[in-house]
């Protein structure tokens, strides 16, 4: 049965990995949040902390970077946050002990079962959402992105088309709801061409990165030589990047994300563009549990239910 009341973890878990860039071990630690508290990262040892909201995205271009005005406080946020955003959490602290989250093995799968081994719990407050009410699209040259209505929930239906032969053009749609989240998603790892790795390490990027946390192509094949956890895996990591990323709403999202050779870059353009334009969204929460039926939502703040009986938090399974 899933919840119209938000969640949190129920205690604290600690995953260590090594970040992908510096290389150097890293520990994030997941753990309960307030109500309405949203997404927290916090540094130790830094004294700081900051919300994983759009407003704190400060780079895009290897990873998706958030930090304030004193720089750059955590980076390669994106995979933490689509397992918990998957997952469907709530409220969360994540605090690490680095400038990196761990890349684990290059997927969300790892802090999907860290999430699973601390147990989540209802909270006695109703579960809100960011309603998309009309489209707002990004074009970057050949890459496209735009947020549109959907009523049934969070659709992502993405395409990618990459001049190295063994990726291809691949096309993936997804209905988010934890099941289908966790056998379809989050598994897919991080992926890279031979010839792209080797000029980040050579410019002092990537120095974590390797067979064990990312797949790597060369001009013809998979290098890894357990190949591929799914035909389209690389495709599929692009929508768990996308959860993550838009997971940066601060609230879940009711809506349809569309993007044709994107990344985070594009992501966080197309997340902005939403919320600046405060015509496109609107607050809503959800009025009661779901059972076998959808839950009508109304506006967040005691406003009139919402015309037309909106889906709130009845997700439509993964059907591809």
């Amino acid at each position: 049965m899933k919840s119209s009341r938000q969640t949190t973890l129920r205690s604290q878990v600690t995953v260590t990995g090594i970040g992908v860039h510096s290389g150097s071990p890293v520990s994030v630690t997941i753990g309960p949040a307030d109500i309405n508290s949203g997404f927290v990262f916090t540094r130790i040892g830094a004294d700081r902390e900051v919300q994983a909201v759009a407003a704190s995205v400060i780079a895009t271009d290897f990873a998706t970077v958030l930090g304030d005005h004193l720089g750059p406080l955590v980076s390669t946020a994106e995979h933490v946050l689509a397992a918990l955003r998957g997952m469907g959490v709530d409220n969360a602290t994540i605090e690490v002990d680095g400038p990196e989250v761990p890349i684990m093995d290059g997927s969300a799968a790892p802090f999907v079962d860290a999430i699973d081994r601390a147990g989540t719990v209802q909270q006695h407050a109703a579960r809100r959402f960011i309603e998309v009410l009309k489209p707002v699209q990004v074009e970057f040259g050949e890459s496209f992105g735009e947020l549109r209505p959907y009523a049934a929930g969070f659709r992502a239906e993405l395409e990618i088309d990459f001049a190295n032969s063994p990726i291809g053009r691949q096309a993936y749609a997804f209905d988010l709801d934890a099941d289908s989240f966790r056998r379809d998603i989050s598994r897919a790892r991080t992926f890279g061409c031979m010839g792209d790795v080797t000029k980040l390490w050579s410019a002092g990027y990537a120095l974590g990165a390797s067979l064990e946390n990312s797949v790597v192509f060369d001009e013809t094949r998979v290098l890894n030589t357990e190949g591929l956890r799914y035909a389209d895996e690389c495709v599929r990591h692009k929508v768990l990047d996308v959860v993550g990323d838009l997971a940066l709403a601060g609230l879940p999202l009711i809506g349809l994300y569309r993007s044709v050779r994107g990344g985070h870059k594009l992501n966080h353009a197309v997340l902005t563009a939403l919320m600046a334009d405060r015509h496109a969204w609107r607050v809503v929460e959800a009025t009661e549990p779901v059972l076998e039926r959808p839950v009508v939502a109304r506006r967040a703040r005691g406003h009139a239910d919402v015309a037309g009986g909106m889906v709130a938090v009845a997700f439509a399974p993964d059907v591809s």
